[in-house]
């Protein structure tokens, strides 16, 4: 602050400045000090809220990433599961085969027959529990997704391109053919 005061023996006006402590000094200063302090915190700030964001992408992307992981290592394991099932039930399919042959063998001992026709049914149970299903299609049209053709039939034993018989029943685990039936086919 500036005061005017007039010397009147001159009559000119005189500017003095009240001196000023050092108090005051400090007080006239600290909102420029203060202003720089601010935009340094804001700065500091905006970097710590930078790195924090960073963090939590970071976070985020190793939380997907694991969740992915999961996701796959489950398919893997699923996948491993049901190529362990198929191989099981591929290496019963001969015990099916002879117990159908020893059914349809004729004895004169019926508890034996009564006994294997249970053990029969016990196994078909349990693969039809499994999701297994038998591929019998005789009098149908030949799928060789389904079926093997190995013999060839004359045209007196059904309609041409039709399986006329079937000689060896084949299995399916859903959609998935575990052995293909091997039938005769009537020529075209």
């Amino acid at each position: 602050m500036a005061f005017k005061k007039k010397n009147a023996a001159e009559g000119e006006e005189k500017v003095e400045t009240p001196e000023v402590t050092p108090e005051e000094e400090t007080i006239q200063e600290a909102p420029a000090e203060e202003a720089v302090e601010a935009t340094e915190e804001n700065d500091q700030l905006k970097a710590v809220q930078a790195q924090a964001e960073e963090y939590l992408n970071m976070a985020q992307r190793v939380q997907a990433d694991f969740e992915n992981y999961r996701r796959r290592t489950k398919a893997t394991r699923a996948e491993a599961f049901e190529d362990g099932a198929r191989e099981v039930i591929k290496q019963l399919l001969p015990v099916v085969d002879n117990l159908e042959r020893a059914i349809a063998q004729e004895t004169t001992d019926e508890a034996m027959v009564t006994g294997v026709k249970m053990v029969y049914r016990q196994l078909m149970d349990t693969l039809e529990k499994r999701g297994v299903t038998v591929i019998d299609r005789a009098g149908e049209k030949f799928d060789p997704n389904l079926e093997n053709a190995v013999m060839q039939g004359t045209a007196d034993e059904g309609e041409p391109g039709t399986v006329c018989t079937v000689l060896q029943k084949g299995y399916k685990l859903g959609e998935t053919v575990i052995r293909h039936a091997m039938v005769k086919v009537v020529a075209e």
